[in-house]
């Protein structure tokens, strides 16, 4: 297997219909790829450098764009030199590299969004206890534990799929996600079973405790003084308008999965693109716009450039 993995190498087919226009998606694709590292980094490190903003709420939204700067840089590099190359190809161990880096940030970003709702939950509905609930202890271990769990989860995936035999050598996609399942000969009856785990730990229950906690917040709120409701509105609208955005991804990969044996190529690298696009683009800007602190610093920062 150590051999297999060492000298084969595997044929993105997704990007045959692009060939014609190769030149104007990489100049598109090399564009939003330096707009997103802009526009995460510049929160990132504003809330790195103002001391106002070393609280859990705003250090929880400086990883998860963080997050999506890793995310990023994990798909369009390669993504970027395949626009240009003869031929897109990639070796079948780079291939579960980026399989992994994918599902583990995109799960770290799940957990990141169930911390930050508890966060809002605790500042929300027990404000008294806040400052003792989230130490800067808590927060270190949430933060870890946020990009340690999915990486377990998503390497034991990885050595499921490393013991079947290979059969296919073409993915038909522009990057290595799902579609690594259909290089195997069999799928094995231990990853068909395993495959469920992650999903269930790493998008359902966050997602039922997200629910919850917003749920607490919204008849906490709904029974509290007017400052209470423009807080909550304040700090939970952008994780909502986050969180949606976010589902609808998950919900997206999962159909592209199901139904991409049923687009034609062109119709489901679009739909890929458009996935690698909006959310890590649109995360800082609705962060920058809505969450007011931010958003002031922002407009110093501007200023004084």
């Amino acid at each position: 297997m150590d051999n297999e993995l060492n000298v084969s190498y595997i044929t993105l087919y997704g990007h045959v219909e692009l060939n014609k226009y190769k030149y104007i998606c990489f100049v598109v694709m090399f564009i939003v790829y330096i707009l997103i590292i802009c526009f995460n980094l510049t929160i990132v490190c504003l809330i790195w450098i103002h001391q106002n903003l070393h609280e859990p709420m705003y250090i929880f939204i400086a990883a998860l764009l963080l997050n999506a700067v890793l995310f990023s840089t994990n798909i369009y590099p390669k993504l970027l030199v395949d626009f240009l190359s003869v031929k897109q190809i990639i070796s079948y161990s780079a291939c579960l590299l980026q399989f992994f880096l994918y599902y583990t940030l995109t799960g770290s970003e799940s957990l990141l969004l169930s911390v930050m709702s508890y966060d809002r939950y605790v500042s929300i509905c027990k404000p008294l206890q806040y400052p003792t609930i989230m130490r800067k202890t808590r927060v270190s271990v949430l933060l870890v534990s946020a990009w340690s769990v999915p990486a377990c989860h998503v390497a034991v995936t990885v050595m499921l799929v490393t013991q079947s035999k290979m059969c296919n050598f073409t993915v038909q996609g522009i990057f290595c996600n799902n579609a690594v399942y259909g290089l195997q000969c069999v799928q094995s009856r231990a990853l068909t079973i395993y495959g469920f785990v992650p999903l269930f730990n790493l998008v359902v229950l966050p997602m039922f405790f997200i629910v919850f906690t917003y749920t607490k917040i919204l008849v906490i709120a709904s029974r509290s003084s007017r400052e209470v409701r423009k807080k909550a509105v304040e700090t939970c609208l952008p994780h909502l308008i986050i969180l949606v955005s976010f589902s609808g991804l998950c919900v997206y990969d999962i159909i592209i999965a199901r139904v991409e044996s049923h687009l034609s190529i062109t119709t489901s690298t679009i739909m890929t693109i458009q996935k690698l696009v909006y959310h890590p683009l649109f995360n800082p800007l609705i962060y920058g716009l809505k969450m007011k602190e931010i958003s002031k610093q922002l407009k110093r920062f501007f200023r004084s450039v």
